[in-house]
């Protein structure tokens, strides 16, 4: 385990110096060009210039995500109860301040709460509620709700929304780093948000899966194996 760990460390260290050096040129260099050469570029080339500096932008923001990604398979567990209730106001709230919908409405179930490291729920439930948030953009009427149910004793919390949905034959790919399975034109995002879930709930030794179905919007269900449930 520790070897893994330094590892890891050792891969963190390359993707976050060793890969950001050649962006850095790429980006520095394409707006060199488009500052101060711009009157010897056509619209062209301009162009050109900028699909780099897109590209380079967008490289960035997966390597990122991998560092998140990685990020979260480390360090030691704080488990606490967590306000599930709380969090989810203040996800939305920020959501609403950088990102103002009309027409949305949400529901968030009182006095929701779970037993688990308080920092990792959040960025599970940040991703969730931020992809409900996207992916209803195009929705008449967006509705998200965060919740949970009773199955069998054990509380199954989830995020429900109505947004553009999904085709469950491609499911497996779902909580993929880098798998999407809508385009780029269509919704933002680098791919790995799920993926990230998907390590927190594992960490705590839960599960997390998918509901969904196409134009009618998707549920994402996550169990924990110790859990507070509703006060």
């Amino acid at each position: 385990l520790e070897a893994s760990n330094r590892e890891l460390e050792a891969f963190s260290y390359s993707v976050s110096n060793d890969l950001r050096a050649p962006l850095r040129s790429m980006e520095g260099f394409s707006t060199a060009l488009l500052e101060e050469h711009n009157d010897k570029l056509d619209e062209q080339g301009k162009q050109y210039l900028h699909y780099v500096k897109e590209a380079s932008d967008e490289m960035g923001h997966l390597i990122d995500g991998l560092l998140r990604l990685s990020r979260i398979t480390r360090g030691d567990m704080n488990y606490e109860t967590v306000d599930i209730s709380q969090l989810a106001e203040i996800i939305v709230n920020n959501l609403k301040r950088s990102n103002p919908r009309e027409g949305m409405t949400i529901f968030i179930s009182p006095d929701l709460t779970a037993t688990g490291d308080a920092q990792l729920i959040r960025v599970a439930y940040e991703n969730l509620i931020n992809n409900a948030w996207k992916f209803t953009a195009k929705t008449a009427i967006p509705r998200i709700e965060v919740s949970a149910l009773n199955e069998n004793g054990a509380t199954v919390y989830y995020v429900r929304d109505n947004g553009v949905g999904f085709n469950m034959k491609y499911a497996d790919k779902l909580f993929q780093p880098f798998q999407r399975l809508h385009g780029k034109q269509e919704y933002s995002g680098t791919g790995i948000g799920l993926a990230i879930c998907r390590k927190v709930v594992e960490r705590h030794g839960g599960t997390i899966t998918a509901k969904s179905t196409p134009g009618e919007g998707s549920t994402f269900l996550v169990t924990l194996p110790v859990h507070g449930g509703k006060r």
